[in-house]
């Protein structure tokens, strides 16, 4: 929350410790990614290098145990991490960033054994490997239950046949958290998680162009007989909607921290911009259609903070979210497309043609309202918290 000052206050759950690491964060961001960013985005990549300096800095693992080379923090680290990303200038490098610490390796650390643990999550904290979820199918959006993607028993363990699509970190990938179908029956029951080597034979991938997120890596995947040892399963078998559940409302929360930040970085920059650009001899925020304009942004920016912080309250104090979370992931990604389009729309043509950043915030927002469950899926999951 900002004070008159323009200085910013502790909102609980954040402390003076997490101002603290995001100061820490906002000096990485800018000094490190953000002047990079427009390379990143013309070469459509960002280098692996970036995962192991963030590495050596303790960024991926902020609430991981030290026993696995975290930070022994909390979900209100990452929080701020995810907010702070915002600032780099490139939605890509955010969610590649993102997708390997807030949706890849919690479940390889929630359900993991001790060696799976030691394996993948040790060396995905130290930036060593990358990683990514597979869920998502080419006929299995949002809706997990029509997986079809099977991982039959063999004496030696288990065969994968099938496709994933959309995968963030799917070409760089050196490991896929994976759901796949266990029984044949359809539905929620019968699906379980695997941790998949991506060099093994039978695995390929290839990248898919897209809208935005151009510095990001997604990709289509097929599995075609990938024989995997039986150690590879992760959690208990045909336990894998549940894990699935678990992670979802950590995702939906990230993404509307993201939203938040990216939301912020805009209205500092439309306030910036008005103020500097003259219009007829007086600066362009001296009318007071543009003055109404960014009031309007700062008031879906302050109601999605208010959402958010609420939401991220009730996780980190353990309690059962889901809704809050939903409402916020729900507002705040149609709330930074609205952000995004209104400082289009003041920026003019030097923001369709990329001033500061503008018509890449558009873009890249835009996946928002599809991301990590479409704004139909929230809307159904409000409805049946009301009792519809």
């Amino acid at each position: 929350m900002l004070e008159g000052n323009g200085e910013r206050r502790p909102v609980p759950p954040f402390e003076d410790r997490h101002e603290q690491l995001r100061a820490r964060v906002r000096e990485f961001v800018e000094r490190e990614l953000a002047p990079h960013a427009d390379a990143w985005e013309r070469e459509r990549f960002f280098p692996n290098s970036v995962f192991r300096r963030m590495g050596e800095l303790g960024l991926l693992g902020l609430k991981y145990p030290h026993e696995y080379g975290g930070a022994g923090g909390d979900w209100v680290d990452e929080a701020v991490l995810c907010e702070e990303l915002a600032r780099c200038g490139s939605g890509g490098v955010a969610a590649g960033i993102g997708a390997h610490i807030g949706i890849a390796t919690p479940p390889v650390w929630k359900f993991g054994s001790e060696e799976q643990k030691r394996r993948y999550l040790a060396p995905a904290i130290r930036g060593e490997k990358i990683a990514a979820l597979a869920i998502t199918e080419p006929d299995a959006g949002s809706d997990v239950a029509a997986i079809r993607t099977t991982a039959t028993r063999t004496q030696s363990g288990w065969v994968l046949r099938g496709a994933k699509t959309y995968i963030t970190n799917g070409v760089r990938a050196d490991y896929f958290v994976l759901a796949a179908r266990t029984r044949p029956e359809g539905g929620h029951q019968g699906l379980s998680f695997f941790i998949v080597d991506s060099d093994l034979p039978g695995v390929s991938r290839r990248p898919l162009a897209k809208l935005g997120w151009h510095a990001s890596d997604t990709a289509e995947i097929a599995l075609d007989d990938v024989e995997l040892p039986a150690d590879a399963l992760l959690g208990e078998e045909h336990r894998g909607f549940y894990l699935i559940m678990a992670n979802f409302q950590w995702e939906r929360l990230l993404m509307a921290l993201g939203a938040i930040g990216s939301m912020r970085v805009l209205v500092e920059r439309v306030v910036e911009r008005a103020k500097s650009r003259p219009v007829g001899g007086r600066p362009l925020v001296a009318r007071q259609a543009i003055r109404h304009r960014i009031a309007e942004m700062a008031t879906l920016l302050h109601a999605g903070e208010a959402l958010t912080y609420h939401a991220l309250r009730l996780f980190a104090a353990g309690t059962d979210a889901v809704r809050e979370v939903t409402e916020a992931k729900l507002f705040t990604q149609r709330a930074a497309v609205r952000v995004a389009d209104a400082c289009l729309q003041i920026y003019g043509g030097a923001g369709y043609t990329g001033a500061d950043g503008i018509e890449r915030a558009l873009r890249d927002l835009r996946l928002g309202p599809i991301g990590g469950g479409t704004d139909e899926i929230m809307r159904e999951i409000v409805g049946r918290s009301l009792g519809l």
